[in-house]
């Protein structure tokens, strides 16, 4: 499997949001260009979780992000929830993967009913239609008997999912390896190289 180069990330509505900040600023660093993504639930979780403000202005988040990452490598853009120009609504897009992290219940949902009603939706139908890699990350406990049909169907038809389920073995010592955990799984799965954790059957990270 190649590396991705061109990640489509989204944000949704579900705890979670340190791993996406985790994914993002990962992404960037290992010189990927990464089309950004964000629904209103995303932004609401983003300042309860992290204190961190997602405009709504799209132009305003992108420079604020790219401000705030400037002194890395990759390449990042973002888009509106309803901006149906952009390019990853097209299966002509050169996106290689799209990651939805944290993935709410709803988002799942939808798109494994096929729905498009927002950019978000859309870009993950394009995703499973031209077959390349979608990796959903659930943040929900206990999941019911509709979540389980819903991410088995998605499983089926190719998607990854990949809850944010850190693991211990690791002995970690800050909830940052917690994060980082679970951000180097959603990387290895996009085979991006990273030094977040150690291999399993390895010393040092």
């Amino acid at each position: 499997m190649n590396p991705a180069q061109t990640i489509t990330l989204a944000l949704t509505g579900a705890s979670g949001m340190p791993y996406a900040m985790r994914l993002l600023e990962s992404l960037l660093a290992a010189d990927k260009s990464v089309y950004l993504l964000y629904s209103q639930a995303a932004q609401i979780v983003a300042r309860q979780e992290m204190g961190l403000t997602l405009p709504s202005s799209i132009q305003e988040v992108q420079r604020q992000l790219r401000e705030q990452y400037r002194h890395l490598p990759g390449q990042l853009q973002v888009f509106g929830r309803e901006e149906w120009f952009a390019p990853i609504a097209s299966g002509t897009s050169v996106a290689d993967a799209m990651v939805v992290c944290p993935c709410s219940m709803g988002t799942l949902a939808a798109i494994a009913a096929g729905m498009s009603d927002s950019l978000i939706e859309r870009a993950a139908d394009v995703t499973l239609k031209e077959q390349r890699r979608l990796i959903l990350v659930p943040r929900e406990t206990p999941f019911s008997a509709i979540h389980l049909e819903n991410m088995l169907k998605l499983a089926r038809l190719g998607a990854v999912i990949l809850p944010a389920n850190p693991g211990f073995y690791h002995h970690p010592a800050s909830v940052q390896d917690l994060v980082d955990f679970v951000a180097a799984r959603i990387l290895d799965h996009l085979n991006v190289p990273h030094q977040l954790m150690a291999r399993w059957g390895k010393s040092g990270g």
